[in-house]
């Protein structure tokens, strides 16, 4: 794995205080040296994006290391709960627009799903049970015809005991349950769509890499829990990277 770093924080941005130095100006040199080299790329994953200028680089690393071959996983993190991160603008929405059609897989959550496809986060939460479900493929889907992307919708909240991750492709759609526990943790998001990317690049397919994310998590969560770990420092997950 080659980390192209955009920022460097003292701690996550949960935390009531941190210190963190902006390195997106720094992104073309990584880049022009890596291309210099004649470096190559079976995977490129992208998360979190800070404002215009770097999602500009990040087109430009797609442009300079995608090829036909290359599996790009992008996480289009911009918000959660049906709320917009304040920092996002229009502006930089409709560049994640963009951005999610360079992807192979995508791993929004919900908010995420929806802000892509102009869909009513609002009018589709009021859904329940099955109808709930069908309404949520079908935005899935309609990602999918727009991005051209394998589709995994993560942190689907379907009751008090269960959470479900949404596979969508252009020919299958399924829900794959694993046990809620109640308690959010920082980070499970990002460990989800590396577990994928990481499981692609062993040659195993992106469903099957859901459900070793899934089993991995689900293990890491309930030892974090049973150790009373803050869940702002994220989950106990060392322990199960040899799976």
């Amino acid at each position: 794995a080659c980390p192209l770093p955009t920022a460097i924080f003292s701690a996550q941005t949960a935390y009531p205080s941190f210190y963190h130095h902006d390195l997106t100006a720094d992104m073309p040199h990584f880049m022009n040296e890596w291309a210099r080299n004649g470096e190559t790329f079976d995977g490129i994953y992208s998360g979190f994006v800070t404002g215009d200028v770097q999602i500009q680089h990040i087109f430009k690393f797609l442009e300079l290391f995608q090829k036909p071959e290359t599996t790009v996983l992008i996480d289009p993190v911009m918000g959660d709960d049906g709320e917009l991160y304040k920092m996002y603008t229009p502006a930089l929405l409709a560049q994640m627009k963009e951005l999610v059609r360079h992807a192979t897989i995508t791993t929004p959550n919900i908010t995420e799903c929806c802000l892509l496809t102009d869909t009513s986060y609002a009018k589709l939460i009021q859904y329940k049970g099955a109808d709930f479900e069908k309404a949520l493929i079908e935005t899935a889907q309609q990602l999918q015809l727009q991005s051209n992307a394998q589709v995994v919708v993560t942190g689907i909240k379907r009751d008090a005991e269960t959470i479900c991750n949404l596979f969508v492709d252009q020919k299958t759609a399924f829900l794959s349950e694993t046990p809620y526990t109640g308690t959010s943790f920082s980070g499970t998001g990002d460990l989800f769509s590396s577990v994928i990317i990481g499981s692609v690049m062993r040659g195993l397919s992106i469903a099957d890499g859901m459900k070793l994310a899934e089993r991995f998590l689900c293990m890491a969560i309930e030892e974090t829990v049973t150790a009373g770990t803050p869940a702002i420092a994220g989950i106990n997950f060392e322990r199960y990277l040899s799976m």
